[in-house]
């Protein structure tokens, strides 16, 4: 790592490329365009620190100078080690940006990296997956004197955040942006689903059509990832712990058995829970010799790799992103990208126009907290539907498509009981 000004990173020279990548990235996200817009003309944030903690490249990026455009003192770091990369890092402090982050630091390095991020004692602050809420509770509660909230962007945070409401430790109120609908429509479904085949067509140079591909967890991103599987050809199969959500995948004309079952028929294995240990043991001992692991939940520990591990005599890479464990019974078990985020760490995210909108939400978000922190309290709040629905409309323009408009007879309707 280098030192450039205030920042850690690993190459300012690498800063040309990393512009290339956030110019084309900032020319399909026409929503936070127009956000960047009303920002520079308002400067909701003048004066203010923000540190944001997400997936470090092109359009968090591109996020990360809309929020500096709205008045902001920026510093960003990572989310996980793998999705970091060094090119957009060192554009970010060309661009002015503070920057503390490397591709794929040891974790005591991340972790470091993460406090330093937090040093700057931010008065807003954006996370994904809970890790900058979690040090400011634990290992660093001093850092949290200036701050009024923030927003968290994903599945994961949002479960232990609520945790932690419920438990009455959070100390500062947070907004949901997971549980926008222009998120778990859009991003989560279309984005998740298009982006994990991405990552593994290109780090498998594998075939789906005809495979058996097992879906583990049938929330939003489940539901992207099987319509994409079924879309590529795939016969698919989905576990789940929900008996609601089971009904509507079978509904959806999937197959779901239970995980004892799948591990047996199943070649290509896709996780996406925000849960612990939904593979195991007794699962490896039966899954076909040349079985594929994949994980796009936030957290490398959806399937458990350690008992993988004890289970196996050798463990080596065969290809970049893929590692084979040789199990005692010469069956061989491959895990893509660690068992990591398998779009973002063996490959580039979400597409810039699922993103445009995610993004967008978490600049108004993020302006909403900064506006009303005071009187939402130390709690987990959504994203307000106007804003949700304002993001909506900014896409619709961006698409030049117009739809109706409710006329006052139709409103008068829909808000009495007398009308017949």
């Amino acid at each position: 790592m280098s030192t450039v000004g205030k920042s850690i990173i690993r190459d300012i020279a690498l800063a040309p490329e990393g512009h290339l990548k956030i110019d084309w990235a900032s020319a399909h996200m026409p929503v936070l365009n127009r956000i960047r817009d009303q920002f520079e003309k308002e400067l909701p944030f003048k004066g203010l620190k923000v540190t944001i903690s997400l997936h470090l490249e092109a359009k968090t990026a591109y996020l990360a100078k809309v929020v500096q455009a709205g008045g902001a003192d920026v510093t960003i770091t990572g989310s996980n080690p793998l999705s970091t990369q060094d090119d957009i890092c060192a554009a970010l402090v060309e661009d002015g940006i503070t920057v503390f982050a490397k591709y794929n630091p040891d974790p005591k390095e991340y972790k470091e990296l993460l406090i330093k991020s937090l040093e700057t004692k931010p008065d807003l602050i954006i996370d994904d997956g809970g890790d900058l809420v979690t040090i400011l509770h634990t290992e660093r509660p001093d850092l949290r004197e200036n701050l009024r909230g923030g927003a968290e962007e994903t599945t994961t945070g949002i479960i232990r955040l609520k945790a932690m409401e419920k438990e009455s430790t959070l100390s500062f109120p947070m907004v949901a942006v997971n549980d926008a609908y222009c998120k778990y429509l859009f991003d989560n479904r279309y984005g998740t689903g298009q982006s994990v085949f991405d990552g593994i067509n290109r780090t498998t140079n594998l075939v789906v059509a005809g495979k058996t591909v097992v879906v583990v967890g049938y929330g939003w991103c489940g539901k992207g990832v099987a319509m994409r599987a079924k879309g590529l050809g795939a016969n698919v199969v989905v576990t789940e712990v929900d008996a609601i959500k089971a009904v509507e995948a079978y509904m959806d004309g999937f197959t779901v058995l239970p995980m004892a079952e799948a591990a047996k028929v199943g070649e290509l294995f896709i996780t996406v829970t925000g849960n612990k240990d939904c593979i195991r043991a007794e699962h490896y001992e039966v899954m076909k010799n040349g079985a594929i692991l994949t994980n796009a939940g936030h957290f490398d520990v959806e399937f458990n790799k350690p008992e993988l591990a004890a289970m196996s005599t050798d463990i080596r890479t065969v290809r970049r992103n893929i590692e084979e464990y040789k199990l005692k019974d010469g069956r061989s078990i491959y895990v893509l990208a660690e068992g990591r985020l398998v779009n973002l760490a063996a490959g580039d995210g979400h597409p810039a126009e699922i993103m445009d909108t995610t993004f967008a939400l978490q600049a108004l978000g993020l302006k909403y907290v900064n506006e009303e922190y005071a009187n939402i309290g130390q709690k987990v709040v959504n994203v307000p539907y106007e804003l949700d629905e304002q993001v909506a409309r900014f896409k619709l323009d961006s698409l030049n498509i117009s739809i109706d408009k409710l006329t006052p007879e139709q409103v008068a309707y829909l808000d009495s009981w007398k009308e017949d």
